[in-house]
């Protein structure tokens, strides 16, 4: 899809978007700039020199923007911003809102510009991403009050437990997941800020060089509080972890405590189910409850000492 800003010739437009180009679409947008039009596979690049790069005077930059960042399953795809004096093209292969904003903000101005759009495309990049994080760090706060919640589960009922850690240690791998996306898009633009500041200083007017300085200022605040959720995210994984295998170890003292009752009754039990001729029991009127009797004690003693010694 091909969007012109203002509608007419391509070679008027101050923003050309391209939403999932075709070959015809990027080869016309490339005839009537005069300017390449990345590809896809361009803008998955990882290298810096492939994201970040001059040519004639043209800036070629591209960063990763987290989609359905607010879904159970947020991706990343690669933006692409070919940036002159005069022009800005922007390549991407999602629906993002941030564009459409950009679009109905631009249609306020009386003199739009490429780099006015530049910037508020990536004032728009931070905001979402600070929505995210927001939104990542109140999901962060009640998964914590869940976990040191369900640390105080009576031990009878180690299998609803551990059922719900792990439910608690899934939605922690979905959220440390979306994290680490929103992260790879705050360093992609991060990078990009400082080296399109830098190298087209001489034709950015002084407003938008203000407004990139308080975008980067933003990136650095934002970084850190991702760091920290990145923190907070590993304490509360080692948390769960550590209280999944306290209840299962709870589990296996109980089942050895019981195997361990359940032994002296059975040696009792076995020496007065002997069939010798010759037992002094055998004939005994009390013999019977005198073996039960034994058997019960044989079983409750080890029982209270294990209570006596709180192991159970």
């Amino acid at each position: 899809m091909l969007n012109v800003h203002p509608a007419g010739p391509l070679e008027d437009a101050f923003w050309i978007d391209l939403f999932d180009p075709t070959p015809e679409e990027a080869a016309t947008v490339e005839s009537a700039t005069g300017r390449a039009v990345p590809s896809r596979e361009a803008l998955s690049e990882i290298e810096t020199s492939s994201r970040l790069r001059q040519d004639a005077g043209v800036l070629y930059l591209s960063t990763p923007i987290v989609v359905g960042g607010d879904t159970p399953e947020p991706e990343l795809t690669p933006m692409g911003f070919v940036l002159s004096p005069k022009q800005l093209v922007t390549v991407r292969f999602a629906s993002l809102r941030l564009v459409e904003s950009a679009a109905t903000e631009m249609a306020c101005i009386q003199s739009p510009s490429s780099v006015g759009v530049f910037t508020v495309l990536l004032e728009a990049m931070v905001d979402r991403a600070a929505d995210l994080l927001e939104a990542a760090g109140a999901e962060l706060d009640g998964l914590s009050r869940q976990t040191f919640r369900n640390s105080d589960v009576d031990t009878r009922r180690v299998a609803r437990a551990n059922q719900s850690l792990r439910r608690t240690l899934s939605q922690m791998g979905r959220l440390g997941d979306r994290l680490s996306k929103i992260r790879s898009s705050l360093l992609g633009v991060a990078r990009l800020v400082p080296y399109a500041t830098e190298m087209s200083k001489d034709w950015i007017a002084p407003e938008f060089m203000g407004r990139l300085g308080a975008v980067r200022a933003d990136l650095l605040s934002l970084a850190d509080y991702e760091t920290y959720l990145e923190g907070k995210t590993q304490f509360l994984l080692d948390a769960v972890l550590g209280f999944i295998n306290t209840e299962q170890n709870d589990l296996f003292k109980i089942l050895t405590i019981v195997s361990v009752v359940g032994v002296p009754p059975t040696l009792v039990a076995s020496i007065y189910g002997m069939n010798f001729a010759h037992m002094p029991e055998l004939h005994w009127r009390l013999g019977y409850p005198y073996a039960i009797g034994m058997i019960v004690l044989s079983a409750v003693l080890p029982m209270a000492w294990f209570k006596w010694k709180d192991w159970w």
